[in-house]
């Protein structure tokens, strides 16, 4: 099995927090979609990043497919198998990916000539950041098992730990359970050895 993806990307580090806690024998091919001579598009004809190649050569792509894959291949399952749990698991891992997205367009826009830039789609997606932020939150503060951690937790977390690695800005650690939720999950293992490049 080979991963293809770029360090830098919350949403491989998504897939490779997954890979690491379950320990699963992978490839790693760090591939950059923005590359003139990037083979991105070998494994998925969107040119985006993650992408999973099987044993076998067929690619499949987007995380919430790979991630969804990967919790069948044994180990503790990050998706429930009752479907109320898993629609809940599934939502809180869209959150996370809603968190992304919004953040990677931040990002990209504020790369283009400052007379270009957007205020109103700037504070859209920030717009989306709070309400995200802040329902994550509640959702933390309301859990009957603080140290579970499911697909959601790994989602968030990575979108989180990407707005420190990108948009400092987002002071997301002044929300007192947002910070000590994310210091436990900075302690695990699968957090701490897929952290991007300084």
């Amino acid at each position: 099995m080979k991963l293809v993806g770029s360090r830098t990307s919350p949403y491989v580090r998504k897939v490779r927090v997954l890979l690491a806690e379950k320990a699963i024998a992978h490839e790693f091919l760090e591939e950059n979609a923005w590359n003139a001579q990037t083979t991105v598009p070998r494994y998925n004809p969107l040119n985006k990043v993650p992408a999973l190649v099987m044993d076998d050569g067929e690619a499949i792509y987007d995380s919430m497919v790979i991630t969804e894959y990967l919790d069948t291949l044994g180990g503790a399952a990050l998706l429930p198998a009752e479907a109320g749990a898993r629609a809940r698991a599934r939502r809180d891992e869209a959150l996370g990916n809603g968190l992304m997205d919004a953040g990677v367009t931040i990002f990209l826009e504020r790369k283009r000539d400052a007379a270009r830039q957007d205020a109103a789609w700037l504070s859209r997606q920030r717009d989306k950041i709070d309400a995200a932020l802040a329902t994550w939150s509640r959702s933390l503060s309301a859990r009957k098992d603080p140290g579970a951690l499911t697909l959601g937790d790994i989602a968030c977390g990575c979108a989180l730990f990407w707005f420190e690695f990108r948009l400092p800005d987002i002071r997301w650690r002044d929300d007192a359970a947002l910070d000590a939720w994310a210091r436990t999950l900075e302690a695990r293992p699968s957090f701490a050895s897929t952290r991007p490049p300084a």
